[in-house]
């Protein structure tokens, strides 16, 4: 049922899409004469390596730098990268890896082998469900690229502030996985980018409601940046090792 719900929403909205994407790709090609399509590894269920292609937003090779993540001062990232990024239209090749099998329209998001391969055993939860195009840290981490700004490591940023809450969600959405939860985090997905105070106050509601920690609930809450934490099941670790560098 669920396989069946996300190959019909993501064909409808890959070909309602299309011409958004065909026109991005042309823009994206005309800044450099260089290939549009952004590909990279990430890990899927079972810890099975997949393809992930988005639309590429930095300049060339800018994936050397070895950044896990990016910040809204990355210099990388070109003016109309910042646009599809804020759009999210840089996303929208993710339908076809729907279609295909190797994601789900709501999932725990996909990450690089560089930054899976420290996972703990209790994070490496998440890959018994295919990633998926949103889940609840998409909605609440949705300004990661401001929340990275400023950093002096962002690699190490993330893993201490973002990673550990990120991992958490993932997990209590493992835990509760449904097609009734799918469609609210799509509905609240869509809420999100028209009035994300109230897309927020349906998260808090439906962690509250699914007896998620009250430190958790109160980070998807995003009244204040999030705070260092160490990952599941590393607690009380030194988070200054939890970095990948």
């Amino acid at each position: 049922m669920r396989r069946a719900f996300d190959i019909f929403v993501s064909a409808v909205c890959f070909c309602l899409s299309l011409p958004v994407i065909i026109f991005a790709l042309l823009g994206v090609w005309l800044q450099d004469r260089r290939n549009p399509i952004y590909a990279s590894w990430r890990i899927g269920k079972d810890e099975k390596p997949f393809r992930f292609y988005k639309i590429r937003t930095m300049i060339v090779d800018a994936s050397k730098a070895g950044r896990h993540t990016t910040s809204s001062d990355d210099p990388n990232v070109t003016t109309l990268g910042r646009f599809l990024r804020r759009t999210k239209v840089d996303e929208l090749l993710q339908f076809w890896t729907i279609i295909q099998g190797q994601m789900s329209l709501v999932g725990p998001r996909p990450n690089t082998p560089a930054v899976t391969k420290v996972y703990t055993p209790e994070e490496r939860g998440v890959f018994k469900v295919k990633p998926g195009l949103t889940d609840f840290s998409s909605i609440v981490f949705s300004d990661l690229d401001t929340l990275m700004a400023g950093a002096a490591d962002v690699n190490a940023a993330y893993d201490q502030t973002i990673r550990p809450w990120k991992s958490r969600l993932g997990l209590l959405y493992v835990a509760n996985a449904s097609l009734w939860l799918d469609l609210q985090l799509l509905a609240l997905t869509g809420l999100n980018f028209i009035n994300r105070p109230l897309a927020l106050k349906g998260v808090v509601s439906i962690l509250q409601r699914l007896n998620a920690p009250a430190d958790l609930v109160h980070v998807a809450a995003r009244q204040e940046p999030p705070a260092p934490s160490a990952p599941p099941g590393a607690h009380g670790a030194n988070l200054s090792q939890m970095a990948h560098h």
